[in-house]
């Protein structure tokens, strides 16, 4: 069956309508208009992973910074929460695991530029949203114009601003962009009055960013101060019932970018009040794209690599211009003075989350192990670094026909393309519901078309066509485009398509694995699609971890994990072998059963939806280092070591990873409480 998208229109693009902060030093300028982001001048895609400092160890931040920079991440957001820094009020903390500066600073030195949520409200699953409790206690309304939080706000504003002061980008700094407050859906005045409180006290940034979600019509925002930034979850933990929920509409291609719009055929000019969000001022960004989602206690959705990698490539397809990922890096909540940190019923909120884990069951663990979503994601990112100023000014086409999340049939389809040439973005996954395959698609473009091939299984991917490159013109090509080194393109083989190229003047020319087809300066490399989850750009270098994932330090290359790995660079026309050797870990895990020892310090968490029994184990490690593996089902399990509350987790039908340290030289128990058949599970 043949696929058309719709002919090309050339857009009209608004420049220097947005009331934005310091640019940047001369030839590196980020700037904003109508349709995409610029950096000297050039087009250009972020991309942007969540990562929060005061949910990890000081000693962890430049590394785990590292591994999101290898996993193609290029700007690191954190949120900066309130209740952390002022938990009792007057009194501040911003030192060791709390050292906003360092954590900067860190984000320089691995090469990352950096977006700060300063709030004042954040939620993030944070106790009141980040709001300290002696603040909640405040007589006067929060979240609001009124004298007497704006007061409260500059002051915490401005003890920010003494730790980051210097370290903007036209200083010379990582920090690129400030968001203000966060999901506030309907209050422009008191954004803008937030906005310039910040600049007065010295914050000075090329981007200003707002949640721009919530609303048929897009949030309430002062439209010429800020850039609004959208979410895309495969799944919603905080729903308020156990059910299964419909299919999601984020593996269709749709260029609305409000989550809770159900399509643009439906959408009117504006609500009852006249107010629509302006979205053809502003590029399509992202700041929360769910690379993962934490377990609420009722409802535990397990999101997977595919899962991942489908939603982040649709909403690229559908116009995406600033991919950024809520959570990317997953963290541990930290236990106050007077009371725990986490988002729970007992504090006014619907969900009960975990004491400790933030996890977020997302690219990289609350403890720096690796996912699939941290591999399949990188396969987008490699794409995005290497041919964002290319994709950021094309427009989004939609398939002629318009698939509906239910539809297993039809082909998912979008095109971005310019006067010259583009990318077909196909989907062909839908989470928790099987497509059928389809044995012959022929794609049409304005330009070109594809030779047939299978869609069949759980895939999704890019192709371009009149692409061009050190001097030659590639007509179409049926595998992925992943990234460049000097005149070598390299493209990942999708599983069930023969990778074939056809260049303009030259032939077709069907690809070989990690052999480099060669026409004039143009050499081109075909990596299997399970060795392209390992590659990596390293410091503009193409790397292929022998089954491992790669990562730069201090200028050395390493593995996330521990022992002796192996690795392949390309060289000089070829991949040369390189072996690092490195000290194996063996670590073992004692488990007893045990008496109960002594009454749980926090043992409303295991009795979370009623009473239940409990079991506990008594645990000893072999050494500090490594992971261990616990297997037992449950409810909910907590470890204490020595007596304090080290780790917590929700069961969801899978292994629990924990490293050796929080355990080794303790008296640690592991506790579990009783499982049951009341809350939302896949598996």
């Amino acid at each position: 069956m043949t696929y058309k998208a719709y002919t090309y229109q050339k857009p009209a693009i608004k420049r220097d309508h947005l009331r934005l902060g310091d640019p940047g030093p001369k030839g590196s300028e980020i700037t904003v208009n109508s349709l995409f982001f610029e950096k000297g001048g050039r087009p250009w895609i972020g991309v942007m992973g969540e990562y929060h400092f005061s949910r990890d160890k000081k000693e962890n931040w430049y590394r785990e910074l590292c591994k999101m920079k290898a996993g193609g991440i290029t700007i690191a957001a954190t949120y900066v929460f309130w209740i952390y820094h002022e938990e009792t009020e007057g009194v501040y903390d911003f030192s060791g695991d709390l050292d906003l500066r360092a954590f900067t600073e860190d984000c320089k030195k691995a090469g990352l530029y950096m977006l700060l949520r300063i709030g004042p409200w954040a939620h993030g699953e944070c106790r009141n949203g980040g709001f300290p409790d002696w603040l909640i206690r405040k007589p006067f309304p929060l979240r609001d114009n009124n004298p007497d939080y704006l007061a409260l706000a500059r002051v915490w504003y401005t003890k920010v601003y003494e730790q980051v002061k210097g370290l903007f980008y036209k200083d010379g700094g990582p920090i690129i962009g400030i968001q203000i407050e966060n999901e506030l859906v309907d209050n422009s005045a008191h954004l803008l009055a937030l906005k310039n409180l910040a600049t007065e006290i010295g914050y000075d940034v090329p981007l200003y960013t707002v949640t721009g979600w919530n609303s048929r019509y897009g949030a309430k925002i002062p439209t010429e101060e800020v850039v609004p930034v959208f979410a895309a979850y495969a799944e919603a933990p905080w729903e308020q019932h156990t059910k299964k929920l419909p299919l999601s509409r984020h593996y269709v291609f749709d260029p609305m970018r409000n989550d809770a719009a159900v399509g643009m055929d439906i959408i009117g000019k504006s609500d009852d009040d006249g107010w629509r969000l302006p979205y053809e001022d502003y590029p399509f960004a992202t700041c929360e794209l769910g690379a993962g989602l934490p377990f609420s206690h009722h409802r535990r959705p397990v999101i997977s690599g595919m899962d991942a990698y489908a939603l982040s490539l649709v909403k690229l397809g559908s116009g995406n211009n600033l991919v950024g990922y809520y959570m990317y890096h997953g963290g541990t909540n930290r236990i106050g003075k007077h009371s725990t940190f986490q988002e729970s019923r007992e504090t006014g909120y619907p969900n009960d989350y975990a004491i400790l884990n933030y996890d977020f069951h997302t690219a990289l663990t609350q403890y720096g192990e690796a996912r699939e979503q941290y591999r399949l994601l990188n396969l987008l990112h490699l794409f995005v670094n290497d041919f964002g100023d290319l994709l950021a000014p094309m427009v989004y086409q939609a398939d002629e026909k318009q698939v509906p999340p239910e539809d297993t049939k039809s082909l998912r389809i979008a095109v971005r393309q310019n006067e010259a040439g583009g990318f077909v973005f196909i989907n062909h996954y839908q989470r928790l519901q099987k497509l059928d395959d389809l044995p012959e698609v022929v794609i049409e473009t304005d330009f070109v078309q594809f030779p047939p091939i299978a869609v069949t299984g759980k895939v999704a991917f890019i192709l371009p066509f009149m692409l061009r490159f050190a001097g030659q013109t590639i007509r179409t090509a049926t595998a992925q485009l992943l990234c460049s080194q000097g005149d070598t393109l390299f493209f990942a083989a999708i599983p069930g398509i023969p990778a074939r190229y056809e260049i303009e003047g030259a032939g077709t020319f069907d690809g070989e694995q990690d052999k480099a087809i060669t026409v004039g300066a143009l050499s081109i490399v075909t990596v299997s699609w399970e060795k392209a989850r390992f590659l990596r750009k390293l410091d503009r270098e193409v790397c292929v971890g022998d089954g491992c994932d790669l990562y730069l330090s201090d200028g050395q290359v390493c593995m996330i994990g521990d022992g002796s790995f192996s690795y392949r660079k390309w060289e000089g026309g070829g991949f040369v072998s390189y072996n690092a050797e490195r000290e194996t870990v063996l670590v073992s895990l004692h488990a007893e059963p045990a008496e109960e020892p002594f009454t749980p310090p926090y043992e409303s968490e295991l009795q979370y939806g009623g009473s239940r029994k409990r079991t506990w184990k008594k645990l000893r490690v072999t050494t500090d280092k490594g992971f261990v593996t616990i297997t037992d089902v449950y409810d909910v399990a907590q470890i204490y070591a020595d007596g304090e509350l080290v780790a917590d987790n929700f069961y969801a039908g899978e292994d629990w990873r924990v490293p050796a340290a929080l355990l080794y030289g303790k008296e640690s128990y592991l506790v579990m409480s009783e499982l049951r058949d009341d809350f939302y599970r896949e598996f």
